[in-house]
């Protein structure tokens, strides 16, 4: 005759055995998936920082377009590039913070050092627009919005075609003020982030390599 207590010892351990396969089996699956699709939420993360980064490139070149800028005085011309350089450097130390908090600092950076690339030359661009038709004949050609961009373009990236030139010490001024800022962003502001991408992995628990961009994050 069977001892119920000895019965029911092993029904649960029999229990406790199909759990523990059933565990086991989830694992296993789990892992199947992970080898599949080795960096699946990093590769969607990259995505979605693209997407956004394009959207935000289109978008201030949109509103660059769209915006109806009128003739200023040159103290006014002045006073919105001083207004327009604070407000980049105000976003700026906010993306850094962000990239600190990130589940993907090095993701954020990209992000960041994009968006803020765009506004400071969108910044110059209207800047240049705005001199030219407050005071024609600061620049060797009369400037269309495109003619703005492009010149500054050539001097961030220092081509400099010497088609389109700077003419009045106002101009010139202006020109050099962009050529020191581009490169703080290139050099000072690119070191800010890697900073940044290396306190957000340190606060994920991860050791950041000497090449803040060789491993992935997921």
């Amino acid at each position: 005759m069977n001892d119920p207590a000895v019965a029911r010892t092993e029904s649960a351990r029999l229990r406790q055995k199909q759990d523990q396969d059933q565990e086991q089996e989830q694992e296993q699956e789990q892992e199947r998936e992970r080898r599949r699709w080795p960096h699946g939420p990093r590769r969607r993360a990259s995505a979605a920082v693209l997407v956004r980064a394009a959207l935000i490139a289109a978008g201030l070149v949109t509103v660059y377009y769209v915006l109806p800028l009128d003739g200023r005085s040159t103290t006014g011309t002045s006073a919105l590039l001083a207004c327009g350089l604070l407000l980049v450097f105000v976003i700026f130390w906010w993306e850094v913070r962000a990239i600190a908090n990130s589940p993907y600092p090095r993701l954020k950076a990209v992000e960041a050092l994009a968006a803020t690339l765009v506004l400071f030359l969108l910044l110059f661009a209207g800047t240049y627009y705005l001199l030219e038709h407050s005071t024609p004949g600061s620049f060797s050609e009369p400037l269309t919005k495109t003619d703005s961009l492009y010149f500054t373009l050539t001097t961030f990236t220092t081509v400099g075609y010497g088609d389109v030139t700077p003419r009045t010490q106002t101009g010139r001024v202006l020109t050099m003020v962009q050529m020191v800022g581009g490169l703080l962003l290139v050099g000072v502001a690119a070191r800010i982030l890697a900073g940044a991408v290396q306190a957000g992995l340190r606060r994920r628990g991860r050791e950041p390599s000497e090449n803040f961009t060789s491993r992935p994050e997921d």
